[in-house]
Formats: structure tokens, C-alpha cells, sequence
């Protein structure tokens, strides 16, 4: 007779009261619920399109347009419901195979480094200075006289009797004329490379930017009054999560398509833009 546990007592404990994980759409949609918002009010409150927030609590993310915005559109729902939008993404990462770590743009790709290209001789100021070195002496010589006592006037000023005269007063010279600055920060960009402007004008909006090689350059939200710019070799692939609420400056000059908000709009961009490649 054997003392102590039989081999059924041996086996495992089960815990029957695990409680089963809401879906990231069914938490979502219990949260607006409980915050008394309807699909409208969370579409508006966010741009989100209404199809894609019926999508998303559905647990169907193919209307977002990839993991990308897909994510981008759960922060944001999550936040509107006043829900912690971290356990949904690590959630929604477990699920789809984790987010890939996003590469930093290299410095080929900041506007600020880059080599300003080198510029001839400013021919323009050196025909005003020339101008007005004639002008001064044309004037000096017409107003030049020989009358002894009476002090020699210049251009422009009144003659006075006496021991002592007040200093002549110089002739003002022309102002020179400086090029009005151009509609955008990005207007000298070299000719030899495509650069791309973004910015958040009118709201914010999530954006994606890789290369031609395909590499990220950007990869998340643009709030509302900043901007990015990126520069390649050859072109600029674009993804917009909200085009409505973007203004584009391509090669210096500006992009006036008529986006409607919260619209998804995929862009590439060449050398010889503006023009959607």
C-alpha cells in the first residue's frame, strides 16, 4: 500500500475561470457604447470614414489599407472612446506578426544637409552699384560751381550764406530689389533629386515615406502645423491616412489636387513632377 497522491491528483490544474479576451473591434465597439457615441459621432470626432469604424469593430482591417493604418486608425478610435489604446495595438501586433521597427531616414535624406548648389557672380547687384556710382557722379558734376565764398551744393540741398554750413545731405541711394521669397521652404531643391514636402495644414494626419529602394523613411502621425520633408534620387513613394487635411510641395512647387477628407491616398513623386507618377 503506497502512501501519498494518486496519479489523477498528479495531473495539471486547469483554471476554468480564465476569462476570454475581447476582440480589438468588440472592445472598441463596447467602449463607444458605454461613452454613449454613435458610429457618426466617432466617424467625425476622428475623420475616420464611417464604413471603415463599421470595418474595424467588425475586426475587418483590410479597409484600412495595411498594418500601418490599421493601427494608426485603432490609436485613434481607442482614444475617441476613451480607451488605452496599448493592450488593442499589442493586441492587433500579436495577432498580424508584430510591427516591423521602422528605419530611420538617413542623412542623404535631410533637407538641411544638403550641399547648397554653387552659384555665379550676383551680376544684378553689381549693375545697380554701377548705376548708382554714375547717377552720383552725373549729379555731382551738374550741381558743382566755382563761386567762392558760397559752399558748393549737391543734389538736392538749399545753399546758406555764412562762415558755416550745415553738412550736405546724402543722396539716397536706390534700394536694391531682392526676388520675392517662393511658395515653399523646398524651392531651391537641386534639379538632379526629387523632394517632397508634407504638411499638416488643415489637421493631423498619419503618413508613410519610403524611398526608391523601398526603405522607410516615415512612418507615423503628423500633427496638425508640422511637416516633413524628403528628398531621394529618384522618386518618393507617399501614403496619406487623412489627404484632406495635407498640402503637398513637390520640386518647390505646390500640389492644389482637391482631396476630400479622410480620404486614403497612395503617391509617388519623380524628378520631373509635379505630377502623380
Amino acid at each position: 500500500m503506497s502512501i501519498g497522491n494518486s496519479p489523477e491528483d498528479e495531473r495539471p490544474f486547469e483554471d476554468d475561470r480564465e476569462e476570454v479576451r475581447p476582440s480589438i473591434g468588440r472592445a472598441l465597439q463596447q467602449a463607444r457604447i458605454a461613452a454613449g457615441l454613435t458610429v457618426d459621432d466617432v466617424s467625425n470626432a476622428t475623420r475616420v470614414r464611417i464604413a471603415i469604424v463599421h470595418a474595424i469593430e467588425a475586426d475587418d482591417f483590410t479597409p484600412c489599407g495595411g498594418d500601418v493604418y490599421a493601427r494608426g486608425h485603432i490609436r485613434t478610435l481607442a482614444k475617441a472612446v476613451h480607451l488605452d489604446p496599448a493592450p488593442l495595438l499589442a493586441q492587433y501586433d500579436a495577432d498580424h506578426g508584430g510591427r516591423p521597427a521602422p528605419t530611420p531616414a538617413a542623412p542623404l535624406f535631410e533637407a538641411e544637409r544638403i550641399r547648397p548648389e554653387r552659384r555665379g557672380p550676383n551680376w544684378t547687384a553689381a549693375m545697380v552699384a554701377a548705376i548708382v556710382a554714375v547717377v552720383g557722379f552725373v549729379g555731382f558734376t551738374a550741381f558743382k560751381g566755382d563761386d567762392g565764398g558760397k559752399t558748393q551744393v549737391a543734389e538736392g540741398s538749399t545753399p546758406t550764406t555764412g562762415k558755416t554750413s550745415s553738412p550736405t545731405p546724402k543722396a539716397d541711394k536706390p534700394k536694391e530689389t531682392t526676388p520675392a521669397p517662393s511658395d515653399s521652404a523646398i524651392a531651391a531643391a537641386p534639379q538632379d533629386k526629387v523632394t517632397v514636402q508634407v504638411s499638416a495644414d488643415d489637421g493631423k494626419s498619419w503618413i508613410s515615406a519610403k524611398d526608391h529602394n523601398g526603405r522607410l523613411l516615415f512612418d507615423g502621425l503628423l500633427q496638425q502645423g508640422e511637416s516633413k520633408t524628403f528628398q531621394d534620387n529618384e522618386k518618393i513613394n507617399l501614403v496619406l491616412g487623412d489627404a484632406g487635411a495635407i498640402q503637398l510641395y513637390v520640386n518647390g512647387k505646390k500640389i492644389d489636387d482637391d482631396w476630400a477628407p479622410g480620404a486614403v491616398e497612395r503617391l509617388t513623386y519623380t524628378k520631373g513632377d509635379p505630377q502623380v507618377g
